[in-house]
């Protein structure tokens, strides 16, 4: 490579590039989250790539198609859609993908960092960054292990109840149940809710989020309807009890130490916060600041770091919990670990209330990711 294409590449700016897109029930959220994190990003800061990965897992090259979408879009182009044209982008080989333009001669040309705007499998549960971990580059959001933890339901819950934070009870269930011809396991987790947790219970894939896959079941006949649901987008299940109170979620920032932000609460319009309210029909209220004591706040803020610590989730995650007001209590719910970046999104609207507005929180989030790199980097790898 001449000295002067090389000077051309290394301009001094961050190579970002933003992956989009996902084998999973999400895609479509992605585009979306993707579109507003690429609008938001400094071009004099950020040299921006854009890979699009379709629902069969190939990698395509999107930014050009980025660079000309018109200001007012409010998605990326869908990757299978690209993969489909007649004049299809060049299509990319993962690894190489995330490495390229890193490494000529010896010489490093870029700092690299990754953003993963995918959400659920395939994207927010590990796998993604495990391939950046093997890369080499710094990526946004959460480590492996965090993200593989925060991701499957029924592990995070169980490390939950080792450190002791309060939850509603729930039980893990194997999508068996539904293929068991006989009926006896349907029969057997029939008397376990109604045992151990009561009617109504909600049912939900252990590994999705939007709230894909989830329903409310009051009932044996409504349970069996709520599995077969599910288990359409996992091989483990979770049933847990109905909660009735305030649903209550603060975004959580950095490596160490964690930073909190100011508390939100969702307001659904229908029984529950279902994917229309998420993403569709914006119905939804949403407000931050939410109106909680100092108190709860405090203990929540205590309870979100607490909750990341149990499953090693850093850098970003929305902590998501029930408020029973009558009770004075605050279960933890659930960690977001690549939480949305959609214009009606919590996470972001969080952190604008506690003085992060949402150019700064890209940058904040680029710079985590760097600093883990580099701590990373440090570490030993021979005897």
């Amino acid at each position: 490579m001449s000295d002067a294409v090389l000077s051309s590449r290394h301009d001094g700016r961050i190579r970002l590039v933003l992956l989009y897109g996902g084998r999973s029930a999400e895609h479509e959220v992605s585009c979306v989250s993707a579109r507003h994190v690429l609008a938001a990003c400094d071009p004099g800061r950020y040299r921006i790539e854009v890979v699009g990965i379709g629902t069969d897992g190939r990698w395509v090259e999107a930014t050009a198609i980025a660079e000309a979408l018109p200001a007012t879009a409010a998605a990326m182009p869908e990757p299978d859609g690209l993969l489909a044209a007649d004049q299809c982008p060049p299509m990319l080989e993962p690894v190489r993908a995330l490495q390229s333009g890193r490494y000529t001669e010896g010489r490093t040309l870029d700092l690299t960092v990754v953003w993963p705007a995918l959400h659920g499998p395939m994207g927010e549960d590990g796998t993604v960054q495990g391939l950046c971990e093997l890369a080499d580059v710094a990526y946004v959001g959460a480590g492996v292990t965090g993200s593989a933890a925060a991701m499957d339901k029924a592990l995070a819950k169980t490390a939950f109840a080792g450190a002791g934070l309060p939850q509603a009870r729930w039980i893990g269930v194997s999508a068996s149940v539904v293929r068991d011809p006989t009926g006896d396991a349907l029969t057997g987790l029939v008397k376990s809710v109604e045992a151990e947790l009561g009617w109504p219970v909600y049912v939900k894939p252990a590994n999705m989020g939007s709230t894909i896959g989830v329903s409310r079941a009051a009932d044996p006949s409504e349970l069996a309807t709520a599995l077969e649901l599910a288990a359409r987008y996992d091989d483990y299940l979770l049933a847990e009890e109905e909660v009735r109170g305030r649903e209550l979620e603060i975004g959580v920032l950095g490596l160490d130490p964690l930073l909190t932000s100011v508390i939100g609460e969702v307001r659904p319009s229908h029984d529950f916060y279902d994917f229309e309210d998420k993403y569709t029909s914006g119905t939804a209220g949403l407000l931050v600041p939410a109106a909680v004591s100092q108190d709860v706040a405090d203990e929540m803020a205590l309870l979100a770091v607490s909750a990341c610590r149990a499953v090693r989730v850093e850098a970003m995650a929305r902590v998501d919990f029930f408020y029973d007001e009558a009770g004075g209590r605050l279960l933890l719910n659930e960690i977001n670990t690549l939480p949305g970046f959609t214009p009606i999104s919590m996470y972001p609207r969080l952190w604008a209330a506690s003085g992060v507005g949402y150019g700064a929180l890209v940058d904040r989030l680029v710079d985590l990711a760097l600093r883990r790199h580099q701590r990373r980097a440090a570490l030993q790898t021979s005897r």
